[in-house]
């Protein structure tokens, strides 16, 4: 069985969700799922099983998973013991507006997860209660709605991921990944994850690493597990995304403006990534 594309309706301009500390029981589970949302899952009660990429892990009080955009995955709470969790779902682009090069990447935890297939991760007891207290903030926030909570609400959740990119198997994964992918590949993701309509392609990046493309390739492609172009294109995908929904600008304009060659390669490139064409995915989110 194939699995379903999970719809979400979210404003443009603040592409977030927050399901605070909700009961799961399992007639109220997604089947095998995937969505275009990055997703963190905190349990605060019970027990039961989650099924990420092809992997189980078991879920426990204290908990806390990643689930990177469009991996597939399906929760299973135990009927005796139902699961009481909070679930952050977010577009990635809300949080890589900002980059003040300080070393800081909100989407490392995850990147790491999908690179070495680990979706748990354990938390030490101080981190623990410090993302227990961003998540009922949020909660709060969700609640309250008063001046500035969507500030408050990415202020939060900012601090939630600085936490997670500081995690000791974060740091350790990612001195694991330099040793495979030195300094000029870190250097090329921050500039893609940046600027990626205007990073260029392979031979640009290569140049700018002093490397040759083909071993620029091979690296990028073990620490990744994409190769440049591919990657390139899911994060102008973002953007084109956004201005779908929030612009009315032509879909050939919208392709122009995020660095697609044209409106073939936009249309090939957007229903290989996400299963529509740019014109059926506008209809669709409006007619929500």
């Amino acid at each position: 069985m194939q699995p379903v594309r999970k719809p979400f309706h979210l404003e443009p301009n603040f592409p977030f969700e927050l399901v605070y500390k909700g009961v799961r029981h399992v007639e109220d589970e997604w089947p095998d799922h995937l969505h275009d949302l990055y997703e963190v899952v905190y349990i605060h009660e019970g027990r039961g099983t989650f099924f990420i990429d092809h992997a189980l892990y078991d879920k426990r009080p204290g908990d806390l998973f990643l689930i990177p955009g469009n991996t597939v995955h399906r929760a299973f709470p135990s009927t005796d013991e139902p699961v009481v969790s909070t679930a952050l779902f977010f577009s990635p682009a809300l949080v890589q507006a900002v980059s003040l090069n300080d070393g800081f990447e909100p989407l490392r935890c995850f990147e790491v997860a999908r690179q070495t297939k680990q979706y748990k991760i354990a938390l030490p007891e101080p981190v623990r209660t410090r993302i227990e207290a961003a998540i009922h903030a949020m909660g709060n926030e969700i609640t309250e709605q008063g001046s500035g909570y969507r500030r408050a609400l990415w202020l939060q959740l900012e601090q939630l991921l600085l936490e997670l990119d500081r995690h000791p198997f974060m740091q350790e994964a990612a001195s694991s990944a330099i040793g495979i992918g030195p300094h000029w590949i870190q250097a090329a993701l921050r500039d893609i994850n940046s600027d990626p309509i205007r990073c260029g392609g392979l031979a640009e990046l290569a140049i700018k690493a002093c490397v040759s493309a083909s071993h620029f390739s091979r690296v990028f492609k073990q620490l990744t597990g994409m190769n440049v172009t591919d990657y390139v294109n899911a994060k102008r995908l973002v953007r084109a995304k956004e201005l779908l929904l929030s612009t009315d600008d032509t879909i050939e304009t919208i392709a122009l403006l995020c660095g697609f060659q044209g409106m073939r390669h936009f249309y090939d490139v957007f229903k290989k990534l996400t299963g529509v064409t740019p014109k059926m995915y506008r209809r669709q989110q409006q007619a929500k």
